[in-house]
C-alpha cells in the first residue's frame, strides 16, 4: 500500500498510504477494544444477574478494566483526530504554497492579482 494515494476526503484532500496505514491500524485496535468490552459487559451482566458474592466481588475488577478500555479508546480517538488533522493541514499547505517555519509553524504565501 506505500505509495498509495487516497483522495476523497472533504473537498479532495489527498492523504498518502502511509497515513491511511496508520488510521486503519488504529481503527482495527479500536474495534479490538470494543470487542473486549463487549465481553466484559456480557460477563459482567451475568455476574451481577447472579448475585453470587465471589461474583459480584470480581465485578470491581472488570468494571475497573472496562473503564481503562473506554480511556484508551478516547486516547486513540484523540491520536486518530491529531494525526488526521495534521496530515491534512500538510497537504493542504502543499497544495496553497503555503511553508513550514522552522519553529514548525506553517505560514502562507500571498499571490497578488495584477
Amino acid at each position: 500500500m506505500e505509495g498509495d494515494v487516497f483522495s476523497g476526503i472533504g473537498n479532495g484532500t489527498q492523504v498518502d498510504g502511509k497515513v491511511l496505514q496508520t488510521f486503519q491500524k488504529s481503527f482495527g485496535q479500536v474495534q479490538d477494544i470494543l470487542d473486549q468490552n463487549r465481553a466484559l459487559i456480557n460477563e459482567i451482566n451475568q455476574n451481577h444477574e447472579s448475585k453470587v458474592p465471589d461474583n459480584l466481588t470480581r465485578n470491581v475488577g472488570l468494571i475497573r478494566e472496562l473503564n481503562n478500555n473506554i480511556r484508551r479508546v478516547v486516547n486513540l480517538y484523540a491520536d486518530l483526530s491529531t494525526s488526521f488533522s495534521q496530515s491534512v493541514e500538510a497537504s493542504s499547505e502543499g497544495e496553497s504554497g503555503g511553508t513550514l517555519k522552522s519553529d514548525g509553524k506553517a505560514s502562507q504565501k500571498r499571490i497578488r492579482s495584477g
